[in-house]
């Protein structure tokens, strides 16, 4: 049925080609109405046949001088063959009779465009605007958001989505623009203010309660964004975006298993997406039910196999369970995924150490280092475990080559206080102690939670006593 209709369209256009030839040779018998023009002046536009087209379009106009549709059709086809003074010239001729002519309106907007005469284009819809009502005025408006995006004026992007709501308060482009702008500009508060009264007047307008939650969300006030979200799905129960970002909202207020009943809900609506089973993988894990956590997070890596993230997630859920060897294989998985990733090593060595590897944890340790020079972190790892392992020469040599890529830092400075204690060398190693309670008396327990023994020291605890009255 299809292809019969097809056929007869084909036969329609050849049987409109061949009397659109007979008109060009000027034989009357082929005389053609101004519908049939624009349809054979398409064709060849279509077909990027610019040259017949403008032809077509001059024949047309013999026959049909005022038509408005056959002038608009010959500006854009100059449009986009980029003559634009030609274009012009046939606009102003338009704009002579017919000035509320939307088409040709956003036409020359285009061309000013086509110029990089932002601004001029600015100017003109602002003044356009101005003549036109109603749903016309919108589309002149929507058009003006654009121009003023590509000029990079942002709030004047957001001040105009505001008259287009002011007029229609559905207009559904408006709306999801103005909350993309609004989170843009940062004029969430506008934004709270604009919808309440979109919901004041309308209130079963599901799209202003969602930007109203968001605008909320983005105050981090979280209770009135869940408020608005559910107002938004109690009008429409199918809105997605309102299940996440209630969802998010939850999380933030640590009310895990609400966020995970909502998230729920999104599921039973939406396709499954790897984001939505990682956010409630999150969820167990933030209530210490890692077993369902880890349920969830394999769901995610299933539907996302190549996400490193994933997987070293499942390693933590197992790192906290002190589950060491299913840990390293999680992480593992991770980092063959991302072998640049430093906090992967790190937490690799960390199993290790935990399961008395010590040389296999120090080689990632030292990889971690080779991947994150200038971070602070992995060179702590790596002098930690050296003083773990009993290495405590190397260990002063690692700090000292720490200090060259990180600086002086206090970290460093506790380590080697605890290494030359360790090598029996005290009075240096108060000497380091005092100099890194000077840099840093909060990170005290650096040094501390590496021998409790170190405590027992008179001369310690003097230091400690000093630093803390200061």
């Amino acid at each position: 049925m299809f292809d019969d209709f097809m056929e007869d369209e084909w036969n329609s256009l050849d049987e409109l080609l061949s009397r659109y030839e007979q008109v060009k040779n000027g034989e009357a018998s082929g005389l053609m109405d101004e519908e049939d023009f624009e349809k054979v002046i398409e064709y060849f536009f279509q077909n990027s046949n610019e040259e017949q087209a403008l032809l077509a379009c001059d024949i047309a106009a013999t026959y049909y001088p005022f038509s408005t549709t056959i002038s608009l059709l010959k500006a854009e086809i100059l449009v986009q063959g980029q003559k634009y003074g030609q274009a012009l010239r046939i606009l102003d001729d338009l704009e002579k009779n017919d000035n509320l002519n939307l088409d040709g309106t956003l036409l020359r907007s285009d061309i000013y465009l086509g110029q990089f005469k932002y601004d001029q284009a600015a100017a003109w819809l602002e003044e356009s605007s101005q003549r036109f009502q109603g749903k016309e005025k919108m589309e002149v408006l929507l058009e003006l958001t654009d121009v003023y995006d590509e000029c990079e004026e942002f709030d004047a992007v957001f001040d105009t989505l505001k008259k287009v709501v002011e007029i229609d308060h559905r207009n559904e482009e408006a709306l999801q623009k103005l909350c993309f702008w609004a989170d843009f500009t940062k004029r969430h508060d506008e934004s709270v203010t604009i919808h309440t009264l979109i919901t004041d007047e309308d209130p079963y307008n599901a799209l202003a309660w969602f930007n109203m939650g968001a605008a909320y969300q983005s105050l981090k006030l979280y209770e009135k964004a869940i408020d608005a979200y559910e107002f938004c799905v109690a009008i429409d129960d199918k809105f997605e975006f309102a299940y996440r970002n209630m969802a998010d909202a939850h999380m933030r207020m640590k009310h895990y298993q609400k966020a995970i009943e909502v998230l729920e809900t999104h599921m039973e609506l939406a396709k499954p997406e790897d984001v939505i089973f990682e956010a409630i993988g999150y969820c167990w894990e933030k209530q210490k039910d890692f077993q369902k956590a880890r349920h969830f997070y394999r769901k995610a890596s299933q539907l996302n196999p190549q996400d490193d993230t994933i997987f070293y997630k499942i390693g933590e859920t197992y790192a906290r369970e002190e589950q060491w060897e299913k840990a390293v294989k999680a992480y593992s998985v991770a980092l063959h995924l991302d072998k640049t990733n430093a906090s992967y090593c790190m937490a690799i060595g960390n199993c290790l150490m935990e399961m008395d590897a010590n040389s296999e944890a120090l080689v990632c340790y030292l990889n971690a280092v080779k991947l994150k020079p200038n971070n602070k972190t992995t060179w702590v790892a790596l002098i930690k475990g050296l003083y773990i392992a009993n290495y405590y020469d190397e260990a002063l040599t690692q700090i000292e080559v720490a200090k060259e890529n990180c600086g002086d830092k206090a970290d460093f400075r506790y380590y080697k206080a605890a290494v030359l204690f360790e090598l029996g060398k005290s009075k240096e190693a108060l000497i380091q102690l005092e100099d890194a309670l000077k840099l840093s008396p909060t990170k005290l327990r650096t040094f501390t939670s590496l021998n409790s023994e170190y405590l027992r020291r008179s001369a310690v605890n003097d230091l400690i006593a000093k630093y803390k009255k200061k």
